[in-house]
Protein backbone atom coordinates (compact mmCIF):
# COMPACT_ATOMS: atom_id res chain seq x y z
CA UNK A 1 0.00 0.00 0.00
CA UNK A 2 1.21 3.74 -0.68
CA UNK A 3 0.50 6.96 1.32
CA UNK A 4 0.80 10.29 -0.40
CA UNK A 5 -0.78 13.23 -0.14
CA UNK A 6 -0.45 15.17 -3.01
CA UNK A 7 2.73 15.39 -5.34
CA UNK A 8 3.64 18.96 -4.18
CA UNK A 9 4.72 18.64 -0.39
CA UNK A 10 6.95 20.34 0.75
CA UNK A 11 9.27 16.63 1.85
CA UNK A 12 8.49 14.09 -1.05
CA UNK A 13 9.29 10.51 -0.98
CA UNK A 14 8.91 9.37 -4.30
CA UNK A 15 8.81 5.70 -5.17
CA UNK A 16 11.49 5.50 -2.50
CA UNK A 17 12.91 1.85 -1.48
CA UNK A 18 15.77 1.14 0.32
CA UNK A 19 17.87 -2.57 0.56
CA UNK A 20 20.84 -3.20 3.03
CA UNK A 21 22.12 -6.10 1.40
CA UNK A 22 20.63 -5.75 -2.42
CA UNK A 23 17.67 -8.86 -1.90
CA UNK A 24 15.42 -7.61 1.53
CA UNK A 25 13.61 -4.44 1.32
CA UNK A 26 13.40 -2.46 4.43
CA UNK A 27 11.70 0.16 2.92
CA UNK A 28 9.38 -0.93 -0.11
CA UNK A 29 7.95 1.48 -2.59
CA UNK A 30 7.29 4.60 -0.27
CA UNK A 31 5.14 7.22 -1.51
CA UNK A 32 4.82 10.24 1.20
CA UNK A 33 4.30 13.71 0.78
CA UNK A 34 4.80 15.91 4.07
CA UNK A 35 3.29 19.71 4.00
CA UNK A 36 5.44 22.50 4.63
CA UNK A 37 4.46 23.34 8.32
CA UNK A 38 3.36 20.46 9.12
CA UNK A 39 3.93 17.74 12.58
CA UNK A 40 4.37 14.14 10.94
CA UNK A 41 5.02 10.70 12.98
CA UNK A 42 6.40 7.57 11.85
CA UNK A 43 4.85 5.75 14.13
CA UNK A 44 6.15 1.85 13.89
CA UNK A 45 7.01 -1.27 15.84
CA UNK A 46 10.91 -2.38 15.44
CA UNK A 47 12.37 -3.10 12.20
CA UNK A 48 9.44 -1.34 10.66
CA UNK A 49 11.18 1.17 8.60
CA UNK A 50 10.54 4.55 10.02
CA UNK A 51 13.96 4.84 11.24
CA UNK A 52 15.11 4.27 7.94
CA UNK A 53 12.65 6.63 5.99
CA UNK A 54 14.23 9.51 8.91
CA UNK A 55 17.99 8.21 8.25
CA UNK A 56 17.50 8.99 4.10
CA UNK A 57 15.76 11.92 4.77
CA UNK A 58 18.87 13.76 7.40
CA UNK A 59 21.50 11.87 4.54
CA UNK A 60 22.51 9.39 6.73
CA UNK A 61 21.08 6.60 4.36
CA UNK A 62 21.28 6.99 1.02
CA UNK A 63 17.96 5.08 -1.05
CA UNK A 64 18.26 2.09 -2.76
CA UNK A 65 15.66 3.45 -5.41
CA UNK A 66 13.33 6.52 -5.75
CA UNK A 67 13.88 10.06 -5.12
CA UNK A 68 13.73 12.28 -1.87
CA UNK A 69 12.69 15.96 -2.57
CA UNK A 70 12.92 18.40 -0.01
CA UNK A 71 11.15 21.99 -1.29
CA UNK A 72 11.15 20.96 -4.92
CA UNK A 73 15.13 20.17 -4.85
CA UNK A 74 16.24 16.23 -5.28
CA UNK A 75 18.48 15.62 -2.54
CA UNK A 76 19.97 12.02 -3.26
CA UNK A 77 23.09 13.10 -3.24
CA UNK A 78 23.03 16.37 -1.30
CA UNK A 79 25.66 15.66 1.98
CA UNK A 80 23.98 16.09 5.21
CA UNK A 81 25.65 19.06 6.24
CA UNK A 82 23.94 20.58 2.98
CA UNK A 83 20.39 19.88 3.52
CA UNK A 84 19.91 22.46 6.27
CA UNK A 85 17.89 19.86 8.38
CA UNK A 86 17.55 20.00 12.37
CA UNK A 87 18.45 16.55 14.01
CA UNK A 88 17.03 15.68 17.71
CA UNK A 89 18.65 12.18 18.73
CA UNK A 90 17.42 10.17 21.92
CA UNK A 91 21.00 10.59 23.19
CA UNK A 92 21.08 14.07 22.94
CA UNK A 93 24.17 14.21 20.83
CA UNK A 94 25.66 17.08 22.63
CA UNK A 95 29.47 17.13 22.64
CA UNK A 96 30.41 16.81 26.28
CA UNK A 97 33.43 19.08 26.02
CA UNK A 98 31.47 22.37 24.79
CA UNK A 99 29.28 24.44 26.86
CA UNK A 100 25.38 24.85 26.38
CA UNK A 101 26.14 28.05 24.68
CA UNK A 102 28.96 26.51 22.40
CA UNK A 103 27.06 23.81 21.53
CA UNK A 104 24.80 26.48 20.02
CA UNK A 105 27.19 28.38 18.52
CA UNK A 106 29.19 25.47 16.85
CA UNK A 107 26.21 25.19 13.59
CA UNK A 108 26.02 28.79 12.86
CA UNK A 109 30.33 29.15 13.22
CA UNK A 110 29.94 25.78 10.48
CA UNK A 111 27.47 28.38 8.47
CA UNK A 112 29.58 31.24 8.52
CA UNK A 113 28.10 33.64 10.81
CA UNK A 114 29.30 36.53 12.81
CA UNK A 115 29.66 36.78 16.26
CA UNK A 116 27.06 39.21 16.96
CA UNK A 117 24.79 37.26 14.69
CA UNK A 118 25.55 33.82 16.68
CA UNK A 119 24.86 35.54 19.85
CA UNK A 120 21.17 36.82 18.84
CA UNK A 121 20.61 33.62 17.63
CA UNK A 122 21.72 31.28 20.85
CA UNK A 123 20.12 33.93 23.51
CA UNK A 124 16.48 33.18 21.15
CA UNK A 125 17.03 29.60 20.94
CA UNK A 126 17.83 29.28 24.67
CA UNK A 127 14.54 31.56 25.28
CA UNK A 128 12.35 29.12 23.42
CA UNK A 129 13.58 26.21 25.65
CA UNK A 130 13.41 28.36 29.34
CA UNK A 131 17.50 27.40 29.41
CA UNK A 132 19.37 30.80 28.72
CA UNK A 133 20.91 30.70 32.82
CA UNK A 134 22.14 27.36 31.81
CA UNK A 135 24.17 28.86 29.02
CA UNK A 136 27.97 28.26 30.83
CA UNK A 137 26.83 24.72 32.25
CA UNK A 138 28.54 21.49 30.08
CA UNK A 139 26.19 18.77 29.16
CA UNK A 140 27.50 16.60 32.03
CA UNK A 141 25.68 19.16 34.71
CA UNK A 142 22.31 19.44 33.28
CA UNK A 143 19.25 16.43 33.79
CA UNK A 144 18.11 14.59 30.92
CA UNK A 145 15.36 16.98 30.30
CA UNK A 146 17.58 19.60 30.28
CA UNK A 147 20.18 17.90 27.71
CA UNK A 148 16.88 17.40 25.48
CA UNK A 149 15.84 20.97 25.20
CA UNK A 150 19.20 21.94 25.06
CA UNK A 151 19.38 19.43 21.53
CA UNK A 152 16.14 20.85 20.51
CA UNK A 153 17.53 24.35 20.95
CA UNK A 154 20.78 23.48 18.88
CA UNK A 155 18.10 21.94 16.16
CA UNK A 156 16.49 25.26 16.17
CA UNK A 157 19.19 27.62 16.04
CA UNK A 158 19.95 27.71 12.38
CA UNK A 159 16.41 28.56 11.80
CA UNK A 160 15.68 25.38 9.92
CA UNK A 161 12.88 24.77 7.60
CA UNK A 162 12.78 21.08 8.54
CA UNK A 163 13.31 19.50 11.68
CA UNK A 164 13.36 15.39 12.40
CA UNK A 165 13.18 14.32 16.02
CA UNK A 166 14.55 10.31 16.27
CA UNK A 167 12.52 9.02 19.47
CA UNK A 168 14.01 12.58 21.31
CA UNK A 169 12.23 11.32 24.43
CA UNK A 170 12.74 7.58 24.96
CA UNK A 171 15.89 8.32 27.61
CA UNK A 172 12.76 10.13 30.10
CA UNK A 173 10.96 9.08 32.49
CA UNK A 174 7.07 9.12 31.83
CA UNK A 175 6.26 12.29 33.75
CA UNK A 176 8.76 14.71 31.87
CA UNK A 177 8.58 12.67 28.07
CA UNK A 178 4.61 13.60 28.79
CA UNK A 179 5.31 17.00 29.72
CA UNK A 180 7.64 17.44 26.95
CA UNK A 181 5.28 15.91 24.58
CA UNK A 182 3.10 19.32 24.99
CA UNK A 183 6.29 21.62 25.21
CA UNK A 184 7.66 20.40 21.74
CA UNK A 185 4.06 20.47 20.14
CA UNK A 186 3.90 24.36 21.77
CA UNK A 187 7.01 25.26 20.18
CA UNK A 188 6.08 23.59 16.69
CA UNK A 189 2.97 25.60 16.49
CA UNK A 190 4.52 28.69 17.73
CA UNK A 191 7.23 28.40 14.94
CA UNK A 192 5.53 26.88 12.18
CA UNK A 193 8.31 24.75 11.46
CA UNK A 194 8.40 21.19 9.81
CA UNK A 195 8.87 18.34 11.69
CA UNK A 196 8.99 14.72 11.23
CA UNK A 197 9.53 12.80 14.09
CA UNK A 198 9.77 8.83 14.78
CA UNK A 199 8.30 7.03 17.50
CA UNK A 200 7.37 3.50 18.81
CA UNK A 201 5.12 4.98 21.25
CA UNK A 202 1.67 5.68 20.30
CA UNK A 203 0.23 7.82 23.24
CA UNK A 204 3.09 10.01 22.04
CA UNK A 205 2.14 9.72 18.34
CA UNK A 206 -1.46 10.45 19.25
CA UNK A 207 -0.99 13.71 21.79
CA UNK A 208 1.56 15.50 19.13
CA UNK A 209 0.94 14.92 15.59
CA UNK A 210 -1.14 16.79 13.24
CA UNK A 211 -0.54 13.05 10.84
CA UNK A 212 0.77 9.89 11.51
CA UNK A 213 2.01 7.29 9.39
CA UNK A 214 1.75 3.82 10.38
CA UNK A 215 4.81 1.19 9.69
CA UNK A 216 4.94 -1.90 9.12
CA UNK A 217 7.40 -4.64 7.32
CA UNK A 218 8.58 -1.56 5.41
CA UNK A 219 5.09 0.03 4.16
CA UNK A 220 2.79 2.33 5.27
CA UNK A 221 -0.28 0.40 6.60
CA UNK A 222 -1.94 4.17 7.34
CA UNK A 223 -1.66 8.01 7.28
CA UNK A 224 -4.20 9.90 8.64
CA UNK A 225 -5.11 12.03 11.18
CA UNK A 226 -4.66 10.78 15.18
CA UNK A 227 -8.30 10.10 15.36
CA UNK A 228 -8.80 9.00 12.10
CA UNK A 229 -6.29 6.37 12.88
CA UNK A 230 -7.98 5.64 15.81
CA UNK A 231 -11.86 5.99 15.28
CA UNK A 232 -11.41 4.24 11.45
CA UNK A 233 -8.32 1.60 11.41
CA UNK A 234 -7.99 0.63 7.88
CA UNK A 235 -6.61 -2.89 8.96
CA UNK A 236 -6.12 -5.19 11.71
CA UNK A 237 -2.45 -4.10 12.71
CA UNK A 238 -3.41 -0.49 12.86
CA UNK A 239 -6.48 -1.06 14.99
CA UNK A 240 -4.10 -3.55 17.89
CA UNK A 241 -1.05 -1.19 17.04
CA UNK A 242 -2.67 2.10 17.84
CA UNK A 243 -3.97 1.93 21.30
CA UNK A 244 -5.83 -1.12 23.08
CA UNK A 245 -8.56 -2.83 20.94
CA UNK A 246 -10.84 -5.72 20.83
CA UNK A 247 -10.69 -8.33 18.10
CA UNK A 248 -13.28 -10.99 17.55
CA UNK A 249 -12.74 -13.44 14.95
CA UNK A 250 -15.88 -14.25 12.39
CA UNK A 251 -16.92 -14.34 8.76
CA UNK A 252 -19.31 -12.56 6.57
CA UNK A 253 -22.81 -13.53 6.37
CA UNK A 254 -24.07 -10.85 4.41
CA UNK A 255 -23.06 -7.80 2.77
CA UNK A 256 -25.55 -4.70 2.73
CA UNK A 257 -23.99 -1.38 1.90
CA UNK A 258 -22.24 -0.12 4.44
CA UNK A 259 -23.05 -2.78 6.90
CA UNK A 260 -21.35 -6.31 7.35
CA UNK A 261 -23.53 -8.73 9.64
CA UNK A 262 -20.72 -11.27 10.67
CA UNK A 263 -21.22 -14.83 12.49
CA UNK A 264 -18.97 -14.44 15.32
CA UNK A 265 -17.20 -17.79 16.84
CA UNK A 266 -19.62 -18.62 18.99
CA UNK A 267 -22.51 -18.40 16.19
CA UNK A 268 -23.64 -14.96 17.45
CA UNK A 269 -25.05 -12.64 14.79
CA UNK A 270 -23.47 -9.01 14.76
CA UNK A 271 -23.81 -5.85 12.72
CA UNK A 272 -20.46 -4.32 11.86
CA UNK A 273 -19.39 -1.60 9.38
CA UNK A 274 -16.94 -2.99 6.49
CA UNK A 275 -13.54 -2.32 5.90
CA UNK A 276 -11.51 -3.73 2.72
CA UNK A 277 -13.86 -6.40 2.73
CA UNK A 278 -15.58 -7.76 -0.48
CA UNK A 279 -17.44 -10.75 0.07
CA UNK A 280 -19.82 -13.16 2.02
CA UNK A 281 -17.85 -16.19 3.72
CA UNK A 282 -14.24 -13.76 3.78
CA UNK A 283 -12.90 -14.34 7.36
CA UNK A 284 -12.76 -10.80 9.96
CA UNK A 285 -11.89 -9.82 12.81
CA UNK A 286 -14.37 -7.56 14.47
CA UNK A 287 -12.61 -4.50 15.91
CA UNK A 288 -14.19 -2.44 18.95
CA UNK A 289 -12.31 -0.22 21.24
CA UNK A 290 -12.65 -1.54 24.95
CA UNK A 291 -13.91 2.19 25.82
CA UNK A 292 -17.31 1.92 23.87
CA UNK A 293 -18.02 -1.09 25.45
CA UNK A 294 -21.17 -0.69 27.76
CA UNK A 295 -22.30 -3.18 30.35
CA UNK A 296 -25.84 -2.03 32.38
CA UNK A 297 -28.63 -3.20 30.53
CA UNK A 298 -31.28 -0.89 31.81
CA UNK A 299 -28.94 1.89 30.46
CA UNK A 300 -28.42 0.44 27.02
CA UNK A 301 -30.18 1.85 24.04
CA UNK A 302 -32.11 -0.39 21.52
CA UNK A 303 -29.74 -0.18 18.83
CA UNK A 304 -26.99 -1.37 21.41
CA UNK A 305 -25.62 -5.24 20.48
CA UNK A 306 -25.34 -7.01 23.51
CA UNK A 307 -23.56 -10.50 24.08
CA UNK A 308 -22.90 -12.71 27.10
CA UNK A 309 -19.63 -11.86 29.10
CA UNK A 310 -17.42 -13.89 31.81
CA UNK A 311 -15.55 -11.70 33.98
CA UNK A 312 -11.96 -13.12 34.13
CA UNK A 313 -10.32 -10.41 35.99
CA UNK A 314 -10.41 -6.54 37.15
CA UNK A 315 -7.81 -4.02 37.65
CA UNK A 316 -7.94 -1.25 39.66
CA UNK A 317 -6.07 1.80 37.31
CA UNK A 318 -7.40 5.07 40.04
CA UNK A 319 -9.18 6.97 36.88
CA UNK A 320 -10.77 3.75 35.60
CA UNK A 321 -11.22 -0.14 35.42
CA UNK A 322 -10.07 -2.62 33.14
CA UNK A 323 -12.03 -5.71 32.89
CA UNK A 324 -10.85 -9.07 31.23
CA UNK A 325 -13.22 -10.88 29.92
CA UNK A 326 -14.18 -13.99 28.23
CA UNK A 327 -16.52 -12.64 25.03
CA UNK A 328 -17.95 -15.18 21.94
CA UNK A 329 -14.81 -17.40 21.40
CA UNK A 330 -12.07 -14.76 23.10
CA UNK A 331 -10.38 -15.41 26.27
CA UNK A 332 -8.99 -11.45 25.98
CA UNK A 333 -11.98 -9.02 25.77
CA UNK A 334 -11.44 -5.85 27.36
CA UNK A 335 -13.68 -3.18 28.85
CA UNK A 336 -12.98 0.30 30.40
CA UNK A 337 -15.38 1.75 32.53
CA UNK A 338 -14.75 5.02 34.52
CA UNK A 339 -14.23 4.79 38.18
CA UNK A 340 -17.63 6.96 39.49
CA UNK A 341 -19.78 7.27 42.48
CA UNK A 342 -22.23 4.48 42.60
CA UNK A 343 -20.19 2.13 39.83
CA UNK A 344 -21.21 -1.35 39.39
CA UNK A 345 -18.46 -3.14 40.79
CA UNK A 346 -17.29 -6.51 38.63
CA UNK A 347 -15.66 -9.76 40.60
CA UNK A 348 -14.11 -12.78 38.19
CA UNK A 349 -16.24 -15.33 37.53
CA UNK A 350 -19.34 -13.31 37.07
CA UNK A 351 -21.46 -13.64 34.14
CA UNK A 352 -22.75 -10.18 32.48
CA UNK A 353 -23.96 -8.71 29.18
CA UNK A 354 -21.90 -6.29 27.60
CA UNK A 355 -22.95 -4.54 24.45
CA UNK A 356 -21.63 -1.75 22.13
CA UNK A 357 -23.34 0.64 19.13
CA UNK A 358 -22.78 -0.92 15.63
CA UNK A 359 -20.85 2.23 14.41
CA UNK A 360 -18.17 1.33 16.81
CA UNK A 361 -17.45 -2.14 15.26
CA UNK A 362 -15.90 -2.33 12.17
CA UNK A 363 -15.21 -5.48 10.44
CA UNK A 364 -11.28 -5.74 9.09
CA UNK A 365 -8.89 -7.98 7.80
CA UNK A 366 -8.30 -11.21 9.52
CA UNK A 367 -4.24 -10.86 9.71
Amino acid sequence: MTASAGKDGFVLFDHVQKSYDGQTLVVKDLNLSIAQGEFLTMLGPSGSGKTTCLMMLAGFETATHGQILLDGRNINDVPPHKRGIGMVFQNYALFPHMTVGENLSFPLEVRGLGKAEREARIMRALDMVQMARFRDRRPAQLSGGQQQRIALARALVFDPKLVLMDEPLGALDKQLREHMQYEIKALHERLGVTVVYVTHDQGEALTMSDRIAVFNDGRIQQLATPSQLYEQPENSFVAGFIGENNALAGTIERLDGQTALVRLANGELIDAAPVNIREVGQQTLVSIRPERIEFKPENMPPDVHTVEAEVIEVIYMGDIFRARMKVAGSDDFVMKFRNTMGQTRLSPGQKIRVGWHPQDARALDPV
